[in-house]
């Protein structure tokens, strides 16, 4: 699992033999119409040539940052480095770790021992990098460590151990700088940090307050990823419904207008490049009322990615999280009056110290009522440094595990359930992955999306089509047939 290259998960880790493909084929597009300057000569004196200093890359944890890895490897590559598929062949391996909980630091101390061993030169960052003690302890022999966002620390470290060979043409790169999503979709981050201080949390800890990104430069980044062909934009951070407030929504001037560092704002003015829009993480704030008007409008995706974590007020208090369930229903059941299309994303936490089977029983009777579309669970870990381990009793993992089996069971019946009212409709599904063409094999299935479901986290739409498919292709699909989370369809419209 952390391994440079490795097929895409679900998991805390994100790399990934597409992704860097795609990385290495954006980078490779760029270069092609100077390529003869570049790389012309005979196939001898081209045997002679130095090549490039290459790195290999691990990435794990959340998109957030999966967005940090890919602004360090633009910058790599604006200076010439190339990105290698295994850590034997680099001339340096990095790892960007994740801290969250304690099986994700596990994981991240496990890939740069692997990374040693196959290389011996690694340098070390992402959020585990914020505590650099735990890191040493186990691998002194690690190059550098830095913490997260920390670009031009990690860079220093490359420069000192690999210099770079600056060459004026193979430093050309996208203006949209190097991606590891496939090319159709690509996430965009608002803000760093976090003010909030939940007491299972660490996040503020590793990656500092909330610090939001100018409207404006956020719209130009926007702007390039749709111009590189990006038909898919997942806006994220640690907080998206908090964005702006450190700068008190300081507005930016963004071509002939300006515009506020504001959540409903930023929406607005991304729904205007007329390409699918997704929210994530983002706080149930009572000013996420104003952006289901623009899911209604077709301006963004009705969609929300909503972190609930739990129903029951005392566990939800302990958690220092809005705790009023019976507010948050009502609100619900609101924003789908207003949007019939709705999706709502939620992850939940169970065996949260102290939860009591009645804490659970509310949990349960409450996603029955509320008919989340899509859930994610996790078992409570007491992370070091959580003042949650301290709050409560913890509750033994045996009843954690029968309580994330009972809440996902709920759940399942209730995808299914809602899955199913889909049946018969037409949607709209984004192509992810295509199959192969036989001559007189019958229809072709391809695997998409549809505007409910997010990349690696959620549902599949299985897609047959009379001719193929190509990846980031927006098609219009009739459902026939669903499953627990899945759907299955004929493409009708392209």
């Amino acid at each position: 699992m952390s391994a440079p290259i490795a097929p895409a998960d679900a998991g805390s880790q994100v790399l990934f033999t597409r992704y860097v493909s795609s990385a290495q084929a954006n980078a490779q597009s760029a270069q092609r119409p100077c390529a003869g300057l570049a790389i012309g000569g005979t196939p001898g004196q081209l045997a002679e040539m130095k090549r490039p200093p290459r790195i290999s890359f691990v990435s794990l944890g959340c998109p957030k940052a999966l967005v940090d890895s890919e602004r360090i490897i633009t910058r790599l590559r604006a200076e010439g480095y190339e990105l290698s598929r295994g850590h034997a062949d680099a001339d340096l391996a990095i790892v960007n770790t994740c801290g969250f909980l304690d099986s994700a630091q596990t994981e991240s101390l496990n890939a740069i021992g692997a990374a040693l061993a196959e290389n011996g030169k690694v340098v070390v960052t992402g959020c585990m990098g914020a505590e650099p003690e735990k890191i040493t302890a186990l691998h002194p022999n690690v190059l550098a460590v830095t913490g997260p966002q920390q670009y031009e620390s990690v860079l220093d470290a490359v420069h000192r151990a690999v210099p770079p060979e600056h060459d004026a043409y193979a430093d050309l790169i996208p203006p949209q700088g190097i991606k590891l999503t496939p090319r159709h979709y690509a996430y965009l981050k608002i803000s760093e940090g976090c003010n909030n201080r939940c007491t299972f949390c660490i996040i503020p800890k590793l990656r500092g307050g909330l610090v939001s990104r100018p409207a404006a430069d956020v719209l130009r980044e926007a702007e390039r990823l749709v111009t590189a062909g990006v038909k898919e934009l997942l806006v994220i951070s640690q907080d998206t419904s908090a964005y702006g407030v450190d700068v008190k929504y300081a507005a930016t001037v963004w071509k002939d207008r300006e515009v506020r560092a504001k959540f409903v704002d930023l929406a607005r003015e991304l729904g205007e490049f007329g390409v699918w829009v997704r929210l994530h993480y983002v706080y149930p704030y009572p000013h996420v009322d104003d952006v289901i008007a623009l899911m209604s409008d077709g301006k963004v995706l009705p969609y929300l990615d909503v972190p609930f974590q739990h129903a029951s007020p005392a566990v939800l208090q302990r958690m220092r999280r809005p705790a009023a369930q019976e507010e948050t229903l009502s609100r619900i059941k609101k924003w789908r009056a207003a949007c019939p299309d709705l999706t709502i994303r939620s992850t939940f936490i169970v065996g949260f110290p102290g939860e009591t089977d009645a804490d659970f029983s509310l949990l349960l009777d409450w996603l029955g009522e509320a008919e989340l579309d899509r859930v994610g669970c996790f078992r409570y870990e007491p992370v070091a440094g959580a003042t949650a381990n301290d709050l409560a009793a913890p509750v033994p993992e045996p009843v954690k595990a029968e309580r994330f089996d009972r809440l996902m069971q709920r759940q399942q019946e209730i995808s299914r359930r809602r899955l199913k009212r889909k049946v018969g409709t037409r949607q709209r599904v984004i192509i992810d992955e295509v199959g192969s063409a036989k001559p007189g094999s019958g229809p072709v299935t391809a695997k998409g999306r549809s505007k409910g479901d997010a990349p690696q986290i959620d549902g599949t739409v299985f897609v047959q089509s009379r001719r193929p498919l190509r990846v980031g292709e927006i098609a219009t699909v009739k459902i026939e047939r669903a499953e627990a989370y899945d759907l299955h369809g004929t493409a009708v419209g392209y």
